[in-house]
């Protein structure tokens, strides 16, 4: 205002041309002059900033379809802007309805639309499937086909399988798919048929969380026993193919209908089970049963567990309570609660960067460059 009031002054009092005193305040002569005839018209308050906005905006909402929006809205909680939109015109054709991220910014405003929190997915698993070649190179193991019996509880089975030979080396119907409940009975399976090479399942509970790793509490026994933990891809039940086509026939012949009791059930799992390994045919074993082909590992299941050991030249740091370890310069790396009370380590690969690792499982990264240093976790 003060540079304004100057220029308009020093022109009317005729300190100079309208050139020269634009030259002087560094604006344009077409600025210098909207001032001065801004001024004579009104005033000092003509010298005020006025805002850019356009006066007229023809694509603005207007009030009366917003008021639509809105009670579309309370009619239909549950329907996103896209539907909303597309169901207000339908209804009303001759009206212009704004497009739906529009009509989300609307609702929006008026507190009807809930912001998604961020979708914490779960860690890739990025290294091949192994090829089961022969007995317990593979095992399979999955909850699936969850159902209520008859007295009203929920069955949930739990299966596992051998790849190789198909033979079904444990069928559980439990109440719930809790770690707990899940590892003792992998345990009982390992002390009777001997410890796998790897065990493959989805990316579901009990077997996986959001942790470094995707590591479970379940899974992380499995490490500290030497098996490998495979994952397949979300969305793609076929690379657990045989353990599915299984399911199907155990739901069918066990589940249809329910039985009134978990002991009743379970009976039904166990002259499944029976049959499937010693009676039925199977094409892909020449029109054998998998009994002939399974043999138990010659891995024993151990009597007791250690830690997880590490070469020398790692830098081995104990996981304590809340998921996280200690880094020189009092910082807390989280890698994720499932590993509380165990030993990872950490190989330098140079001045800033280390590797961390769970036994042989790469959990992620560490970068002491950065400013918050955490744990980047490998893809």
């Amino acid at each position: 205002m003060d540079e304004r009031m100057k220029l308009v002054a020093d022109y009317i009092e005729g300190r100079g041309s309208m050139s020269a005193l634009c030259a002087h305040y560094g604006v344009s002569r077409r600025t210098g002059y909207k001032w001065v005839n801004r001024y004579k018209a009104e005033g000092v308050d003509g010298l005020k900033e006025r805002t850019r906005a356009p006066r007229r905006r023809p694509h603005t909402t207007s009030p009366a379809v917003v008021s639509m929006l809105i009670e579309a809205k309370h009619k239909h909680p549950v329907w996103g802007p896209k539907k909303l939109v597309a169901w207000l015109a339908e209804k009303h054709p001759n009206i212009d309805f704004p497009a739906p991220s529009t009509a989300a910014n609307w609702l929006g405003r008026h507190g009807l639309v809930k912001t998604r929190g961020k979708r914490h997915r779960v860690p890739a698993y990025s290294s091949p499937l192994a090829h089961a070649e022969k007995p317990n190179d593979v095992w399979c193991a999955d909850f699936k086909g969850q159902f209520k019996m008859g007295g009203g509880d929920w069955c949930y089975p739990l299966t596992i399988s051998d790849a190789s030979s198909r033979f079904l080396v444990e069928c559980r119907g439990l109440p719930n798919t809790r770690a707990k409940n899940s590892q003792a009975w992998f345990q009982r399976a390992f002390e009777r048929y001997g410890l796998p090479m790897a065990i493959r399942t989805d990316n579901g509970a009990p077997f996986v969380t959001k942790a470094a790793g995707g590591l479970s509490r379940l899974s992380v026994w499995w490490h500290k026993l030497g098996i490998i933990h495979e994952r397949i891809e979300p969305g793609h039940p076929e690379q657990n193919g045989r353990h599915e086509r299984m399911h199907l026939t155990l739901k069918l012949e066990t589940a249809r209908p329910p039985k009134s009791s978990f002991r009743s059930q379970q009976k039904a799992f166990d002259l499944f089970r029976e049959e499937f390994n010693v009676e039925r045919p199977h094409e892909a074993l020449h029109m054998q049963a998998p009994g002939k082909h399974y043999v138990p590992s010659g891995r024993p299941m151990p009597a007791t567990l250690g830690s997880m050991e590490y070469p020398d030249g790692y830098r081995v740091r104990k996981v304590v309570r809340g998921g996280r370890f200690r880094w020189p310069g009092r910082h807390a790396i989280h890698v994720g609660a499932p590993l509380e009370e165990e030993y990872v380590g950490c190989k330098q690969l140079d001045d800033e960067r280390w590797e961390v690792y769970f036994g042989t499982l790469l959990l992620g990264f560490i970068d002491i460059s950065m400013i918050d240093i955490g744990l980047i976790r490998a893809s």
